[in-house]
């Protein structure tokens, strides 16, 4: 018997009210479904505005979801009260994108990373025991426990953010852009701190993100989203190797090779146009006005998310993918 997975998120929707009264409403996450199994760390890719991070912190409940449902460890959490939510927070939590934005200037670093375990009744004493044993793991010192956040680079900062997120003890991390405003240099290390966390205190990861080399790097698995939809999702090797989908085809041809040789014989996808509004998003296939290969169905019925072949571990929402 298999072992059921530690989220389980079926037709998730979000749908944000138009500016104004006339305005159409806009359906930023429609009807996204996804796994993530325990240790296991999901990709979330796609372009900017895609959803990506609406469905992050729909999961963790930032922004309540218009419809569908999140599932953790066998409980359905996405209508739970503030006060039923809160014993799961201690078990779900998230890193953000930027992370000066993300850390109060007023507080020190021992009070920002205390006070989850603050909210949750911990002592004061145990609360700054317990942010010092954080700050070191994450690879700062306790000496920094008294500094605030803009005494701290951008990559200190977001340790600090990690610190933060893994204070209550989380079996699930949903990160949000992580390392998108970090130096190169940097991420590598963010990176690699990731995956070190991940292999000692057995963590979960949805990292969403829109760098395909950092994702293919720290993820088991990727889904590739467009305009609110999972397009495609299955194991890296195969979406990286033989990818299914037009769009995820175009975008891993945009990623650059160290191989400067490999880089000017490869082909190189581009795509036409912007992707459309999701306030007004086209009839059949979203995506079928900027994909090469469109026919008369793509621009009809709206294909659904499906295996491309028996015993295959992928998913592809296409008329017409791919096969290899």
């Amino acid at each position: 018997m298999s072992t059921p997975p530690l989220l389980s998120v079926r037709d998730l929707t979000m749908t944000f009210p138009g500016r104004g009264s006339r305005s159409a409403r806009v359906r930023a996450v429609d009807g996204v479904s996804f796994d993530i199994a325990q240790g296991e760390t999901l990709g979330l890719v796609g372009e900017s505005g895609c959803g990506k991070s609406t469905t992050g912190r729909m999961i963790v409940r930032l922004l309540e979801p218009t419809s569908g449902t999140v599932t953790y460890d066998g409980r359905d959490i996405s209508r739970l009260s503030a006060r039923a939510l809160k014993p799961l927070r201690r078990e779900i939590q998230m890193v953000f994108q930027d992370p000066h934005s993300s850390l109060n200037p007023r507080r020190t670093v021992s009070r920002i990373i205390a006070d989850p375990l603050l909210v949750q009744g911990s002592s004061a004493a145990e609360a700054r025991a317990r942010a010092a044993e954080l700050l070191e793991l994450v690879g700062l010192l306790p000496e920094h426990l008294d500094r605030f956040p803009h005494e701290f680079s951008g990559g200190q900062a977001q340790r600090i953010g990690i610190a933060r997120a893994l204070a209550t003890g989380p079996r699930l991390v949903v990160a949000d852009e992580p390392v998108s405003a970090l130096d190169v240099s940097v991420q590598a290390q963010i990176v690699n701190l990731m995956g070190r966390l991940q292999r000692e205190l057995g963590l979960s990861y949805l990292f969403v993100a829109h760098d395909l080399s950092v994702v293919r790097r720290v993820c088991d698995r990727v889904a590739v989203m467009y305009l609110g939809r999972i397009v495609e999702i299955g194991p890296k090797e195969r979406v990286y190797g033989a990818p299914a989908h037009p769009y995820t085809r175009a975008l891993l041809s945009a990623v650059p090779l160290p191989d400067p040789a490999a880089e000017r014989a490869r082909e190189r996808i581009t795509l036409l146009g912007d992707p459309p509004s999701p306030a007004a998003p086209p009839p059949g296939c979203t995506f079928h006005p900027r994909c090469p290969k469109a026919q008369a169905l793509c621009r009809t019925e709206s294909p659904p998310l499906r295996r491309t072949a028996a015993g295959e571990a992928r998913e592809v929402a296409c008329h017409f993918p791919e096969t290899g």
